[in-house]
């Protein structure tokens, strides 16, 4: 064992130190000091650059510490998605904007220090680039002095990235040769820490605008509030007042605002669209190609947002198909799935899938929950035998292959019960023969009604999984739907829309009335009539391509 001695405010050590399932104990010799017994084991600081919002922009190296952290200590910029990489770490919020800080930089460095040395794996998870206006610098200083080991994961860092989303190239041959990184805080002693200023830190925004104004291309930094003497010192120093500028905003998320102008108008600009921080600004005639090079801003659901109501196992491809169409998602699942409270017809009905003329799967969880029980009964997929296979919607049939690696006999061209009926006994397959429907215990009885009208000897309807409606609805919902900021809501099921309506209550069912509702086929538009409310559109192709196309106005 070895003792730490930690200088610093008095409630300080309580708080970094004194965290849950950590082995500490503490002796007060005076308000500002704890002494603290610490395991001996080596632990390791990894300082993870994150990049500037965008969760497909952080690093294959930055996601592998995440997942394998102990404790992650992130800023405000991070996006709160990476957290979701880490559930089982300890996660501890150091953010810090302008001059409100839940930590100052010597207290954050101490907290990295005092983790480390409790022998654990901590990530401190930056926005940007750690050694980009990050302090990275001065954490790994830290951490040098106390003979502790760190890594440094370089991220993307803001200027490069939201130039690029924007449509401004950093560089171009025929109009710049450098890029030059430049602090924008005014006065870098408003944004310092009070013991920066005791100890009499210089500033380090002490910048020779005579120089600058004669560069090609400039990226400032935390310099919203500045902009105007910014700006107004470049024209003085003989840099031209038409030359082009522009302020991005959130910059690679759904939340990005870019305002472009010149040196002369761009402050005016940005305070007209009250641009505020977190910005980057780019100066240099590389600025005016952004009028051919957008794209990010031009994605057909741009900004929108957009309420994702399928389960969260399944919400996966929806999110990623309407991210890449623009779109700010929120997920708010309103159907639970869960395993039936017996197994015993369930592992029944598996064993004995040989037997059956057909079987039938009519959703992408059925093929999951079968692959789980034929796990657990130690066999496979031969237990189908010569049955033939059927599957309502590309999805279905998509996890047959993966989960089950099968492919269906039949699939109709409507995503519906109805739909398979017909064709099944279009080409004679009805009659006389034997069904095992494996699906939700919630399902439509229109299929097994339609089987045994048409003359199925057998059919066995057997529930593989249930579903529930959701406890609750993320606060996150709830918030955009009173502030009147969903533009979107999309249903895949007539199961979401009427646990939705029941989540929300009356009221606030009322309020989804300003929003449009995206409906994956006929019988989900049919439920939300029933409750009052009017599908804007309906996929043409009852699936995620179907309803995303619809969305975005493509044909299918």
């Amino acid at each position: 064992m070895v003792c730490i001695v930690i200088k610093a405010p008095a409630d300080y050590a309580q708080r970094v130190i004194g965290r849950r399932n950590m082995p500490t104990r503490f002796a007060a010799t005076r308000p500002t000091r704890r002494i603290v017994r610490v395991k001996s084991d080596r632990g390791i600081v990894y300082l993870v650059g994150a990049g500037p919002g965008d969760f497909g922009l952080l690093t294959l190296r930055g996601r592998e510490l995440l997942e394998s952290a102990q404790v992650v200590v992130y800023d405000f910029l991070v996006n709160p998605q990476f957290l979701t990489l880490c559930p089982t770490a300890e996660k501890i919020y150091v953010g810090k904007q302008a001059a409100r800080h839940s930590m100052t930089q010597d207290e954050i460095n101490a907290l990295l220090v005092a983790q480390a040395r409790l022998g654990r794996r901590v990530v401190r998870l930056k926005g940007g680039d750690p050694f980009v206006f990050g302090r990275g610098g001065e954490e790994c200083a830290a951490l040098a002095a106390a003979a502790l080991r760190f890594e440094v994961v370089p991220g993307v860092t803001a200027s490069i990235a939201s130039a690029a989303y924007a449509g401004i190239p950093i560089t171009h041959r025929d109009l710049n040769s450098s890029f030059t990184f430049v602090t924008g805080h005014e006065k870098e002693a408003d944004y310092q820490e009070p013991d920066a200023r005791a100890r009499g830190a210089g500033a380090a925004t002490d910048l020779d605008y005579s120089v600058l104004a004669r560069l090609p291309a400039l990226a400032f930094y935390m310099g919203v509030k500045s902009l105007p003497r910014i700006c107004r010192k470049l024209i003085e120093s003989g840099m031209p007042a038409d030359t082009p500028a522009a302020t991005i905003r959130w910059g690679t998320t759904p939340r990005q605002k870019t305002v472009a102008g010149t040196l002369a108008d761009l402050p005016e600009k940005v305070a007209a669209a009250k641009l505020g921080p977190p910005a980057v600004t780019i100066v240099g005639r590389i600025v005016a190609l952004r009028e051919t090079l957008g794209w990010f801003e031009n994605r057909p659901l741009f900004g929108q947002t957009v309420v994702v109501t399928r389960t969260r196992q399944q919400a996966g491809t929806l999110t990623q198909r309407l991210t890449a169409a623009g779109a700010r998602i929120i997920e708010a699942p309103t159907i639970e799935t869960l395993p039936p409270a017996s197994m015993e017809r369930v592992d029944e009905a598996v064993r004995t899938a040989g037997s059956f003329d057909w079987v039938i799967f009519t959703s992408a969880a059925g093929p999951a929950a079968v692959r789980e029980r034929l796990d657990r009964l130690g066999t496979d997929a031969r237990v189908f035998g010569k049955a033939r296979l059927a599957a309502i919607g590309e999805a279905t049939a998509a996890a047959v292959r993966e989960r089950l690696a099968l492919r269906v006999d039949l699939m109709p061209t409507r995503s519906v019960a109805e739909a398979l009926a017909d064709d099944l006994r279009q080409a004679g397959e009805t009659a006389g023969k034997r069904f095992l429907l494996l699906r939700a215990d919630i399902a439509r009885p229109a299929l097994v009604e339609r089987l045994r009208t048409d003359g199925a000897v057998e059919v066995a309807d057997v529930a593989v999984y249930e579903t529930r409606r959701a406890r609750s609805l993320p606060p996150a919902l709830l918030e955009a739907l009173d502030n009147g900021e969903i533009d979107w809501i999309t249903f895949t099921s007539g199961s979401t829309a009427r646990n939705l309506a029941a989540l929300l209550g009356p009221d606030r069912l009322a309020r989804l009335k300003t929003a449009k509702l995206a409906s994956i086929g006929p019988i989900t538009s049919q439920t939300l009539r029933q409750l009052g409310l009017t599908p804007a559109v309906e996929a043409a192709t009852h699936n995620i391509d179907g309803l995303v196309a619809a969305m975005t106005g493509q044909t299918d």
